[in-house]
């Protein structure tokens, strides 16, 4: 293992999946797909209850706190847990929570209750915290370490195919089901008559969520019986604060953790409130806008494995200071633009925004051994990104009546994520020895 955390150029000869960890390679990676599918019905709710309940753009936003909340708070004790058993129990726990979220869907549609809602997501990203927890460090550890980024990638390419169903089911199955009637309309109605109106409403919001947590059953089945090769190596005996003693050493980590807050939060935001911003621009139902939504998710993931593709030629750091650049300037198009230049901006974004997750993730486990299960779920936990600055989005929103300012938030994180890219390419991170060797 190289005792370095600079880039290398990466070995044409390194198999990205070796053949014989294939079959394990494909049931982690069908795990990448279902959160995607979770993450992105998710951000459709926020353009759903806010025509059901008629809330404002904040209040839509707590959708998002509860859901990447959990991020923030499961991360850690999921990585103490794999640390204690295996990878494999990760995902098996992460993947029964998730099922168990969807679930409460049901519940939670009969009660009519917002918060019941969100009580669910709460729940079911709960689940999510712990399996990308899990499923992140372990499809890095299936092979060699200097393909470890490219392989991620690949992994996480199928991700946004998970993503595209996701948004494909809510436009089909929940917001082409919307009462057309507005907020206005509503007020006017008799308490039973919009009673009857949100009844309607939520049970379709509730029906795709059950769906998928049969379909989650059965994944689990399929792992759960599945021989697995995990080299986790489980470890009954460390000491917590000795690994984040070593992490905290580490400024190549420490600054990967803060620039994947910065960018989740970017990523959500701009998803988040795609929806809204097409409605605005072009005039268009929620059903009619989330066209584009998927049109972005669609560009995402054509992106993501052209990317992958590049980092056999290109280092992968500095293909996130490029990306991460053009972003900011398709950003600057959308505040300042409208119209369908705004929009088709807004839709370029996610080409942008395709490789810089995994590849953040990939360049700051970098070197940390041991340590990396502990040091995944600090950047797991940089998920809760996605609930801080989409509720900033929505305050601004709703304190300036203009969605467009509301686009200064992931401005200022796509930043924050070409900065760590530049540091990278300009060997800004002092080279130190693998971390957690001896431990």
């Amino acid at each position: 293992m190289s005792d370095s955390v600079s880039e290398t150029e990466q070995s044409t000869e390194a198999a990205v999946v070796p053949r014989h960890l294939l079959w394990p390679f494909i049931l982690l990676t069908s795990c990448f797909a279902l959160w995607g599918l979770a993450n992105n019905m998710t951000d459709t709710l926020l353009a759903a209850f806010k025509r059901i309940l008629s809330m404002t753009d904040f209040r839509t936003s707590w959708v998002q706190v509860a859901f990447y909340g959990a991020y923030g708070c499961l991360a850690l004790p999921a990585a103490i847990f794999i640390r204690k058993y295996t990878y494999k129990a990760g995902v098996l726990l992460g993947l029964g929570l998730f099922s168990l979220g969807a679930l409460l869907f049901y519940p939670a549609s009969l009660t009519m209750n917002y918060f019941h809602f969100l009580a669910a997501l709460y729940v079911l990203a709960s689940g999510l915290s712990i399996l990308e927890t899990s499923a992140n460090p372990f499809i890095v550890s299936l092979g060699p370490e200097e393909t470890g980024t490219q392989r991620l990638n690949l992994a996480q390419s199928f991700n946004p195919l998970g993503s595209i169903a996701g948004v494909f089911l809510s436009r089909e199955f929940i917001l082409s089901h919307l009462n057309r009637a507005g907020a206005d309309e509503r007020a006017q109605m008799s308490a039973e008559q919009l009673r009857q109106v949100q009844s309607e409403e939520l049970t379709a919001v509730m029906g795709p969520y059950v769906g998928v947590a049969v379909v989650l059953l059965v994944i689990w089945g399929a792992i759960a019986f599945t021989d697995m090769p995990d080299d986790s190596d489980p470890d009954r005996e460390f000491s917590l604060l000795a690994t984040l003693g070593r992490l905290f050493q580490k400024p190549h980590y420490l600054s990967g953790v803060v620039a994947q807050f910065f960018y989740v939060g970017a990523q959500i935001g701009v998803w988040s409130f795609t929806i809204r911003y097409v409605m605005d621009e072009l005039g268009n139902t929620e059903a009619e806008a989330s066209t584009y939504y998927i049109g972005a998710l669609v560009l995402f993931t054509v992106c993501r494995f052209l990317s992958t593709w590049l980092m056999s030629y290109v280092k992968s750091s500095t293909l996130l200071l490029w990306l991460s650049g053009i972003a900011v300037g398709l950003t600057v198009v959308v505040i300042g633009g409208g119209g369908y230049i705004g929009v088709f901006a807004l839709v370029g974004i996610s080409g942008c925004m395709s490789l810089m997750f995994p590849t953040i993730f990939g360049l700051a486990v970098r070197g940390l051994g041991t340590d990396a299960k502990i040091g995944g779920s600090g950047l797991i936990m940089a998920i809760a990104g996605g609930a801080a600055f989409p509720a900033v989005q929505g305050l601004i929103s709703d304190a300036t009546g203009s969605i467009h300012l509301a686009f200064f938030v992931p401005l200022l994180c796509f930043v924050v994520t070409a900065l760590y890219g530049l540091a990278f390419w300009g060997n800004w991170f002092a080279p130190t020895k693998t971390a957690g060797a001896g431990a």
